[in-house]
């Protein structure tokens, strides 16, 4: 009798962790098997690094085939072209098809550039850190942008749920250009669709809206809020402010040299469209044990996962899936695909809280959420140059537990260490 067959869609931040976590759990009671576009992982937290040359690619890779071949992971790099789940199958871009038993979706998002005019690194006018390739273009374009600097725009357009990459990176550009001396030439305006500076997707955390309004105050760079970006033209973004009713309160058309502007989400083609699967924007639908009710063998985990606003803003933002919630959406379902092999009903739960080591290249701000959304049992915030130290030894500790091929959860540890409580362990 042949074993059950666990695959795996993605093998990103959560995808490759989740590899390794649900092997040790099931053993070899089932096999795994991972389908993945590619065959390294990045560390996708590193890339504004990498758009301002502080990082290079091969820095922040591990090549995953050799990892999954030692622990008994079968792998594909060629990715899914569409997942029938009613026949327990997917289709691969190579033409072949791969049949499972249970499937974990850890695909990230689609980015979707194409809904604002002249958005995005292809075929548009601005910049993006949101995958390795994309920060190589932005460190090529900052090396142009730096022979005859100008204006820079930086922030997050309507429907995004990620907010911290952005204001990483207005800050990190802010240090780079003190570092080359012509930051005096470098007007900076950060444009975000959050209803105020730090609500980052969460209603802010701690005093998140003061910590980050103070960091942009002393670094000199200008804000709009409620910011809806209308389009893009080459230097000039269009971008109409919008009052609490939803009325347009002002229209700014900001000229850049250079723009780095984070995209909202949606889900990946391979899935979208799937009736019972995914909501109206591709995002999977899950229990509160990370399984989908229309079909109980697909669980889900990441920034693929469907989740609803923290509440009503003018203008629409998403919520952010953090390293410290993807941890725990990992651990539930290594958890109850275990117990289900044992003859048993899924019983874990994600904890669903939130960590985040925002660095700013000669400082930062972190923050710490338990639950990530309100109300909160911990709701803390704090800034210096200990951030940046401790983002580096986060980098250095997670990429490691890639290559070594480790499951052992980290976060919770992490949320310790920046509180005070325990050192850091790199």
């Amino acid at each position: 009798m042949s074993k059950p067959r666990i695959a795996i869609l993605g093998a990103g931040l959560g995808g490759a962790v989740a590899a390794f976590e649900i092997k040790d759990a099931v053993g070899d009671r089932a096999e795994v098997h991972v389908v993945n576009k590619g065959e390294a992982f990045y560390f996708v937290p590193s890339n504004p690094w990498v758009a301002v040359r502080w990082r290079k690619r091969a820095e922040i890779a591990a090549e995953l085939s050799p990892v999954f071949k030692k622990r008994g992971i079968a792998f594909n790099t060629s990715g899914a072209s569409r997942l029938i789940p009613a026949e327990n199958r997917m289709e691969l871009n190579d033409g072949s098809t791969l049949d499972y038993d249970y499937l974990v979706i850890a695909t990230g998002p689609e980015l979707a550039f194409d809904e604002i005019a002249g958005l995005g690194p292809e075929g548009g006018f601005t910049q993006s850190i949101c995958q390795i390739d994309h920060a190589e273009n932005a460190a090529a374009a900052f090396d142009r942008f730096v022979e005859n600097p100008g204006p820079i725009v930086v922030g997050a357009v309507q429907g995004a749920s990620c907010f911290g990459p952005a204001y990483e990176f207005a800050m990190i550009l802010d240090t780079e250009l003190k570092r080359r001396k012509i930051r005096d030439k470098v007007p900076m305006t950060f444009v975000t669709s959050e209803p105020y500076v730090g609500h980052l997707g969460l209603d802010g955390v701690g005093d998140t809206k003061g910590l980050l309004e103070s960091e942009l105050r002393e670094r000199h760079i200008k804000w709009i809020t409620n910011a809806k970006v209308a389009g893009v033209e080459d230097g000039v973004m269009h971008v109409e402010e919008v009052a609490e009713d939803g009325s347009t309160k002002a229209k700014h058309d900001l000229p850049f040299a250079y723009s780095m502007m984070l995209p909202a989400f949606r889900g990946v083609e391979a899935v979208r469209g799937i009736e019972g699967l995914t909501n109206p924007r591709g995002f999977i639908v899950v229990d509160k044990h990370q399984r989908n009710p229309a079909f109980p063998n697909i669980f889900a985990l990441g920034v693929c996962v469907a989740i609803a606003p923290t509440g009503k803003t003018p203008v629409p933002v998403g919520v952010p899936k953090t390293g410290f919630m993807i941890e725990s959406m990992v651990t539930a379902i290594a958890r109850n695909l275990k117990a289900i092999l044992a003859g048993g009903e899924p019983a874990h739960e994600a904890t669903w809280n939130a960590i985040c080591l925002a660095d700013f290249g000669d400082g930062g701000v972190a923050f710490v959420a338990q639950p990530q959304i309100p109300p909160r049992n911990v709701n803390w915030s704090a800034s210096g140059k200990w951030v940046h130290l401790a983002k580096v030894g986060f980098e250095k500790y997670f990429l490691g537990k890639v290559r070594r091929g480790e499951s052992e959860p980290f976060y919770e540890k992490l949320a310790l260490d920046v509180m005070g409580v325990r050192k850091l362990k790199t």
